[in-house]
């Protein structure tokens, strides 16, 4: 697998990718809905499906001595790094949008702790709808990214009106005060766990789809 890993980092990553980690400083702008910023992180991941479907990496992959299972479990790897360190990106200029731009965000959720809980989710989604509709073919990427962003977008719109239905959220999740952000680490918990149990569940239905196409 360290091999495996070596090889995604060296001819499969896509630059975009990394260059998209400076979007991060998105969550500096007054009056953004900062969830785009994540939506910048699944076009990343999409480029890199791209590229190497255009160089036939799978057909490469595949001349290996390597299960496919293995090729599948070390392309998820890369999609979790990206989007790990997306987050841990981000961390640096919430901080810097919390305390130094004193203004509340008018069209969406504060940069705080549930803002990150919540977008946890959205990524097991995006992973989840994008990763296992593409290992049904392993060459078709368009129609699973648009049905993965369309349900970015809903889950958008569900979860600014959760904020604004739900007590709990109400009250403190759209905050950037200490005490409220104490609050949001049940979200943020929760959005960890669910991150986690979605990309485990979508490397699982993704394995074994590959497995049993017929390449």
């Amino acid at each position: 697998m360290k091999e495996l890993m070596y090889k995604e980092f060296k001819l499969s990553m896509h630059p975009v990718a990394y260059i998209f980690l400076s979007l991060s400083a998105l969550l500096c702008i007054p009056n953004y809905p900062y969830y785009v910023t994540f939506f910048y992180t699944c076009l990343g991941i999409f480029f890199v499906f791209q590229i190497n479907r255009e160089n036939h990496d799978v057909y490469y992959m595949m001349a290996l001595p390597i299960r496919k299972k293995d090729i599948v479990k070390a392309r998820f790897y890369l999609v979790v790094c990206i989007e790990l360190a997306q987050v841990l990106a981000c961390v640096p200029f919430a901080f810097i949008r919390d305390r130094f731009i004193p203004m509340n965000n008018q069209v969406g959720i504060e940069a705080n702790v549930a803002f990150f809980g919540l977008s946890f989710i959205m990524l097991g989604l995006f992973n989840f709808i994008f990763l296992t509709k593409y290992y049904k073919s392993g060459y078709k990427i368009g129609v699973p990214f648009a049905q993965a962003t369309t349900m970015m977008v809903a889950y958008i719109v569900v979860a600014e009106v959760m904020l604004r239905v739900i007590p709990y959220m109400r009250d403190y999740c759209d905050s950037v005060s200490i005490e409220n952000q104490i609050n949001q680490i049940p979200v943020l918990l929760i959005g960890v766990i669910l991150y986690t149990a979605i990309t485990l569940l979508a490397y699982k239905k993704s394995a074994d789809s590959f497995d049993k196409l017929d390449l």
